[in-house]
């Protein structure tokens, strides 16, 4: 019911202006209250020790407040109290989107703060919890590529998988062109109106079997945009230049080295756009305005109607009223 009612109006609220006669009745009532009541005169009144009251007595004044409720029910339902149905069919096509992370070496590199992978995990972190209606997926490259993550409308299966990339957990060196291409064979079978893959990397393509460019084709080819996000300062940056056995790393200030005229190129042959980021607040300003171009499809149908609801309050008067009579005749029926 309470769903049904999403408000309630009145229509004609001007006769509210009759609640004011419902205090000026009471007063009247206070005033008159000793007239209404007979008198007998009696020399002593220890004829009456121990009596008391009847429930009769106790509760005659209900009479009078029936009454008043009766009025206060007459008074809104000629105040025309109406409810607004409405009805919303929202229909909602979310967007499948693959990211295609870089987890080489070069992305423990210091220019971003603790380093660049995980400043993109977080940053990505709250890009997907500010698209609840997509479908999302994960691809890692380096040397090679890996889907972390089918496309999947849990989030939290994501997220929880952050913990688990590590840089160095594949073959060393950067492959682009296989990241790119695995990420679009993640979405390529999608249904969904439109596909995405946002590629983020911070190197140059020196490894795998498919060139960057011969997988921007594929993409275009299955109507996939891409988004490429080069990520690393300018100028030189703390990176490692060496893994031990051991598992320690040599780090060296060593040149940022982006691939921006290729990736530039990828995401312009697909529909895309290329951003450069060099410190995390430019690279949540990426993710934001990917988030602007790529809105959610949302379809509404609205449906509203008004409905008269005065004859609750007419009957609730009319029983009132009914009430009242039938105790003032049969219950607190007066003695002429």
């Amino acid at each position: 019911m309470l769903n049904y009612y999403n408000d309630i109006q009145f229509a004609e609220k001007q006769w509210f202006w009759l609640f004011a006669i419902i205090p000026m009745l009471l007063a009247w009532y206070l005033f008159k209250l000793k007239t209404f009541e007979g008198e007998i005169n009696y020399s002593s009144f220890n004829l009456f020790t121990g009596i008391k009251s009847s429930l009769k007595a106790k509760f005659r004044h209900v009479l009078f407040l029936l009454r008043l409720v009766a009025l206060s029910c007459l008074i809104l339902a000629i105040a025309r109290p109406q409810s607004r149905s409405s009805w919303k069919d929202v229909k909602t096509e979310g967007i499948d989107i693959v990211v295609s992370l870089d987890v080489s070496l070069s992305m423990l590199a210091k220019d971003f703060k603790p380093n660049r992978l995980e400043v993109a995990k977080e940053v990505l972190g709250d890009f997907i919890d500010a698209r609840p209606n997509d479908k999302i997926g994960l691809v890692v490259f380096s040397g090679e590529a890996f889907t972390q993550c089918p496309l999947t409308t849990d989030h939290k299966i994501i997220k929880n998988m952050f913990g688990d990339i590590k840089a160095g957990m594949l073959d060393q060196g950067t492959a682009i062109g296989l990241g790119l291409a695995d990420g679009v064979a993640r979405v390529k079978d999608s249904k969904a109106k439109s596909k995405v893959v946002i590629l983020i990397s911070d190197g140059v393509s020196n490894v795998g079997e498919i060139a960057p460019l011969t997988a921007a084709d594929i993409a275009k080819t299955f109507g996939v945009r891409v988004y490429c996000i080069g990520v690393g300062s300018k100028g030189k940056a703390l990176q490692p230049v060496a893994l031990y056995p051991n598992g320690e790393m040599e780090y060296d200030y060593v040149d940022v080295d982006i691939d921006d005229a290729t990736m530039t190129q990828i995401s312009e042959m697909t529909g895309g756009k290329y951003f450069r980021a060099t410190d995390r607040e430019s690279l949540e300003k990426t993710y934001k305005e990917i988030d602007l171009l790529e809105k959610t499809i949302i379809s509404e149908k609205n449906f509203s109607n008004k409905s008269e609801h005065f004859l609750p309050f007419a009957l609730a008067a009319a029983i009132c009223l009914l009430l009242e009579f039938l105790l003032k005749r049969f219950v607190f029926k007066a003695i002429p």
